[in-house]
């Protein structure tokens, strides 16, 4: 009896740290986008819903191509088909989030900025 309970435990301490890492992702992909966008000619994105909903839409991208293809959307994780993920989901974004806009040659910059501060900013993001 003991023991199912402690697996039970286990399990809601599981979904829990899944929930954390989730946010954390999140955030840490809001972090590195609104950096990303100031310093990128032609990124832009008005207001700090947008940014949240970007970060969003950029995680479920990224969430779903994994998933499904098994790339990662990362500039340095995948070289040269990472770096183009990264720049068509920056790029598609912006039909999804009102107030986020990027041109194509500002969504390869981008790539390549969001790449270098992600490489940058400390913690795992795998899930």
């Amino acid at each position: 009896m003991a023991n199912n309970n402690t697996q039970s435990n286990s399990n809601t301490s599981n979904g829990i740290s899944t929930v954390w890492q989730i946010v954390g992702r999140l955030a840490t992909a809001a972090i590195v986008l609104a950096i990303t966008a100031f310093f990128t000619p032609g990124f832009s994105i008005n207001n700090i819903w947008a940014l949240a909903l970007a970060a969003v839409v950029l995680t479920i991208m990224d969430y779903l191509i994994i998933k499904f293809t098994g790339l990662h959307a990362s500039p340095f994780g995948k070289g040269f088909v990472g770096f183009a993920l990264a720049a068509i989901i920056l790029y598609l974004t912006q039909f999804f989030v009102a107030g986020y806009s990027i041109s194509w040659m500002a969504a390869i910059i981008g790539a390549l900025i969001y790449g270098v501060v992600d490489y940058f900013i400390p913690g795992s993001q795998q899930m």
